[in-house]
């Protein structure tokens, strides 16, 4: 799905309500110059849309459209179409997702208030739109589904949108009589968890060697940065515990044994939607497919996270974690471990495994691949 113009976006014909009330209303672009579009209503909202009427739209028009104004009822909708894959409704969730993210990081945009509350509320719909179409999911069959998405220009999105998807799965699993608005509530922390890095440079960001020191400890501000972001522009969103949004955001580098950052809580001490969110944080890190490095296979990715429940993770999130990987044999083949500095979030070239000595490994990974996928384009201040 992209977007067209300001005003309008491409939608595909088989993801259209059938026989039902459309809460949206179609376009098409009756203008043959691009530079020129003129975009006419052929179908108004809350009519019934027939089969029929699609076939007939299938050869009249080549492309159909629906108002920008109209993308949260058109994401809410799409549970309801019949016959779609959820790989294609995830896709166009994801791409809803992707848009909606891209504002807050966007430098041409100024940053205010009504944009924050405008993005959370847009991404809690395409949050609630995801919980309905991966509900029967769990992390093995979420696993496939991520893996035949398509990925994008900047890293930070595509691994929020995961990380929103794995902390639905896990969430659901650990509580399972959770309301569907305490699920949702995990998915858009989730998504949200990286907000504070909007106020990093790009160059810490994208940096896919190891950072220094000092880069290091610029990263380990965004989570405050996060935190302060959301206390200092109170936004209204309905359905939205905002305490829990700040807490996510605030506390998911905390480690169960008390080492994290900021502010090194420890054990049930740190919001249970924060210590999801960090498995899912490092689960996806390590396993999702990108060009600049070679991922672990699901059984040497939990045998790495292993070796750190206790110090990193919450053991019972993990025991849950690994309950919901089907056909798993836990005895993971691989011995290395990663440092316990790994940031989950920074796209790396090699993945920094060592030994369980403490010594580098070599050799994980192909350093000659691109360095330039999940770079963000454009300077973030």
């Amino acid at each position: 799905m992209s977007k067209m113009g300001n005003n309008f976006f491409s939608v595909s014909f088989d993801l259209i309500l059938l026989d039902k009330s459309i809460p949206y209303d179609l376009y098409v672009n009756s203008s043959a110059s691009q530079e020129r579009e003129r975009f006419v209503r052929i179908y108004p909202k809350n009519d019934d849309l027939t089969l029929e009427d699609l076939k007939l739209f299938k050869k009249k028009y080549f492309q159909l459209y629906v108002h920008e104004s109209q993308r949260d009822s058109y994401l809410k909708s799409l549970i309801q179409v019949k016959g779609a894959p959820d790989s294609t409704k995830t896709e166009v969730i994801k791409s809803s997702a992707i848009l909606y993210l891209d504002k807050l990081f966007d430098v041409d945009k100024e940053f205010t208030t009504e944009l924050l509350s405008e993005t959370i509320n847009e991404c809690k719909v395409a949050v609630e739109s995801m919980v309905d179409v991966i509900k029967d999911y769990d992390v093995s069959k979420l696993q496939g589904l991520i893996a035949s998405l398509s990925f994008h220009d900047f890293y930070t999105y595509d691994h929020s949108i995961n990380v929103s998807m794995y902390c639905i799965s896990l969430y659901r699993a650990a509580k399972p009589s959770a309301t569907n608005e305490e699920i949702v509530m995990a998915g858009l922390g989730g998504l949200l968890h990286d907000i504070g890095k909007i106020k990093i440079s790009t160059d810490i960001i994208n940096k896919p060697e190891k950072l220094s020191d000092e880069e290091f400890n610029i990263i380990k501000t965004h989570p405050t940065f996060g935190f302060e972001l959301l206390n200092d522009n109170p936004c209204e969103c309905q359905g939205v515990d905002f305490n829990i949004i700040k807490r996510v955001v605030h506390e998911h580098h905390e480690n169960f044994n008390g080492t994290g950052y900021p502010k090194k809580l420890n054990g049930n001490d740190i919001h249970l939607f924060a210590r999801v969110t960090a498995i899912a944080d490092f689960f996806d890190a390590i396993t999702t497919k990108r060009t600049y490095h070679e991922v672990l296979t699901t059984e040497d990715a939990i045998a790495v996270m292993a070796k750190t429940v206790g110090k990193k993770l919450d053991p019972q999130l993990f025991e849950i974690f690994t309950k919901s990987v089907k056909q798993l044999v836990l005895a993971g083949k691989i011995s290395k471990e990663l440092p316990e500095d790994f940031d989950p979030c920074q796209p790396q070239n090699v993945l920094p495994f060592r030994d369980p000595k403490g010594f580098k490994v070599e050799g994980f990974g192909d350093k000659e691949k691109t360095q330039t996928f999940g770079k963000i384009k454009k300077k973030v201040g």
